[in-house]
């Protein structure tokens, strides 16, 4: 990871040209619409909970502040929590973008993360630790969406994993 800026809540990626920064109340209506744009879960979309990356304007002025990215840690009802609504958009995807968003949100973490994802993504997520699990290991919140998500991405041509990733809370001097 590159060195980021001490701003409060606020990364700085000079080789991407973003900066990671939490979400404000401004950025729900760009988050509610980058999500619906996507295709994915448009549920539980607290500002709150989201970091958005954005232009940091160094190479194009005129795009500074424009949000590029978003993805939220979403707590459920069972007590378990899941890595959700990670969105680039199209024209910024394929440059690392949701890479960092992802391991910007898991360094704050600790405990079980899991994430729910189309079976073509299932290669993207390993890299950041993730396992494929079965229904014996899921929550009852993930088996329920587990099935359910199916019936639709059955119908879609596609079918929808549980992933699962274990994280100690231990930091270790490189993730300093």
């Amino acid at each position: 990871m590159l060195p980021a800026s001490k701003g409060a809540g606020s990364f700085l990626f000079p080789d991407k040209m973003i900066k990671i920064r939490n979400a404000i109340s401004q950025d729900q209506k760009t988050i509610t619409r980058l999500i619906r744009d996507a295709g994915i879960n448009p549920m539980s979309l607290d500002w709150h909970r989201f970091v958005i990356a954005e232009d940091n304007g160094q190479v194009h002025p005129e795009r500074s502040r424009r949000i590029v990215g978003i993805g939220q840690i979403k707590p459920h009802g069972d007590g378990s929590r899941e890595l959700a609504s990670l969105a680039v958009i199209p024209e910024r995807q394929g440059q690392g973008i949701g890479g960092e968003i992802i391991r910007h949100l898991l360094e704050k973490e600790s405990g079980v993360i899991y994430l729910t994802c189309r079976a073509q993504l299932e290669s993207y997520y390993t890299r950041f630790g993730f396992r494929k699990i079965g229904r014996e290991e899921m929550t009852p919140y993930f088996r329920r969406i587990h099935r359910i998500g199916n019936i639709f991405a059955r119908l879609a041509g596609t079918r929808l994993l549980v992933m699962k990733k274990e994280i100690d809370g231990r930091r270790t001097t490189e993730d300093e």
